[in-house]
């Protein structure tokens, strides 16, 4: 079995793992790291999304070896930093229900305002639209993108 060397949430890893294997299945049973959900394996929920050199991507469509020499951050990384605007808004708000797609959703927020470029109203509701949540919890989830979006212009 292969070996892959990756940089996770600013540490160093170094993985066996078969050629091919998603990054999602490595993260979740190699790393421990269970934040990243897994929900349809087809990149079509959202719900795995992790940040690849700081852009939002669906970790069950990326293979391991595809990532050796990138920065990956999962929402365990994210959540290192406790007063983050978006942990914060996110718990004042009560946004989530199940929580089940909110990994998803808090990481495709941060790399958009992590990308430093203004952002329309259509543009932000394209991305976050990406990301399903089988709660219903979009009116909840959406004021709190509005509360982060104008406290960040």
């Amino acid at each position: 079995m292969p070996k892959y060397n990756l940089n996770v949430n600013n540490k160093k890893y170094s993985v066996d793992a078969d050629a091919g294997t998603p990054l999602l299945w490595v993260l979740r049973d190699n790393l421990g790291l269970t934040g990243t959900k897994y929900s349809c394996g087809e990149g079509i929920c959202g719900s795995c999304t992790v940040h690849i050199d700081g852009k939002a991507e669906r970790s069950c469509l990326i293979s391991v070896e595809d990532v050796q020499n990138a920065s990956i951050t999962t929402i365990e990384g994210l959540a290192e930093n406790p007063d983050h605007t978006i942990f914060k808004t996110w718990i004042d708000l009560e946004v989530s229900q199940c929580g089940y797609c909110q990994p998803g959703q808090i990481m495709t927020l941060a790399a958009m305002l992590n990308d430093k470029q203004s952002h329309s109203r259509k543009e932000i509701d394209d991305a976050m639209s990406t990301v399903l949540c089988r709660c219903g919890t979009y009116h909840r989830i959406r004021k709190a993108v509005d509360k982060i979006v104008e406290e960040s212009d």
